[in-house]
């Protein structure tokens, strides 16, 4: 009787609004996967189905993921004021979601990874850069979320604001990926990171792809330190940036930490690195998200 007395108080407008939603979700996720396909220049059902292409098949959940993660900040679930209210305003982010990621994807490809031809090797079933690419795009979407929830109405305003938001986080994925490079020349007698991807080493790819996330969610959490004002769009930017490197920093030093007590007596760069262990990769992967997650959830 009480379940029954809790969906009399479900309006049908309400109903309504929830089926919109729905369906525009739907298509746009249907879309990632048109998408995928024009991006990789493949026809999708022949890679998945008949050439079990897995490196495609990754890089394309990563896009579906991605959306799905974009529209979460669009479906905020409160009720607006007519159905066509909300279809274009969930529409709208949706859409403007998917050419960020889109365009998040391009950056990647040309400036993150610019000595990688990643359609080229995706479609060679490189597992290694999919994963890499599947991690770019889903670390693009949880910022992209996260400005979107920032922000209020829609207006000029807000889509600077948005475009701000996008803008620092693909400089900080760079200057991350940059850092990662280094660091593993350093660690790998100036061996080449980009080419470790190319060669297929698939636990490279996997602590890569932490690391980009936790980016992910260190840029997230400068959402929690600013205040949105639509007209202040070089406080924003600032603001952003610079609690963005802060708390890149920080979960960096607080990883490198977590990383020795928890993996005490692996050498993981022997093992990561040069021998290819994905365990220990998925480890690192593990704690450097679960650092990020916790420190985010802290600031919150």
């Amino acid at each position: 009787m009480n379940s029954l007395n809790v969906f009399s108080y479900i309006k049908p407008e309400l109903i309504a609004l929830l089926a919109i939603d729905l369906v525009i979700a739907i298509i746009l996720l249907s879309a990632m996967r048109l998408v995928s396909g024009l991006w990789a220049k493949v026809n999708t059902t022949e890679e998945l189905s008949h050439k079990d292409n897995f490196a495609f098949g990754i890089s394309m959940a990563g896009s579906i993921i991605a959306m799905g993660i974009v529209l979460t900040g669009a479906i905020t679930g409160e009720a607006a004021n007519s159905y066509l209210v909300e279809a274009i305003g969930v529409a709208s982010y949706g859409l403007a979601g998917l050419i960020l990621i889109k365009v998040g994807r391009y950056i990647h490809d040309k400036v993150s990874l610019n000595k990688i031809n990643k359609v080229e090797a995706i479609r060679a079933e490189n597992v290694a850069v999919a994963i890499v690419d599947a991690a770019a795009v889903i670390s693009t979407a949880i910022i992209i979320r996260a400005v979107l929830l920032w922000v209020e109405g829609i207006n000029i305003y807000t889509l600077v604001a948005v475009l701000t938001g996008f803008a620092v986080s693909q400089t900080v994925l760079v200057a991350v990926t940059r850092i990662r490079e280094k660091n593993y020349a350093s660690n790998n007698q100036d061996a080449s990171f980009q080419e470790a991807l190319q060669h297929g080493q698939i636990a490279v790819a996997i602590r890569h792809a932490g690391h980009m996330l936790a980016t992910a969610f260190a840029v997230k959490a400068a959402s929690y330190f600013l205040i949105y004002e639509p007209t202040s769009i070089v406080t924003n930017l600032v603001g952003w940036i610079s609690i963005s490197l802060i708390m890149t920093v920080l979960i960096f030093i607080l990883n490198k930490i977590a990383r020795h007590i928890i993996l005490m007596g692996v050498d993981t760069t022997v093992e990561v690195d040069q021998q290819d262990n994905i365990g220990v990769a998925a480890a690192e992967f593990a704690i450097v998200v679960s650092i990020a997650l916790i420190l985010t959830a802290l600031m919150a």
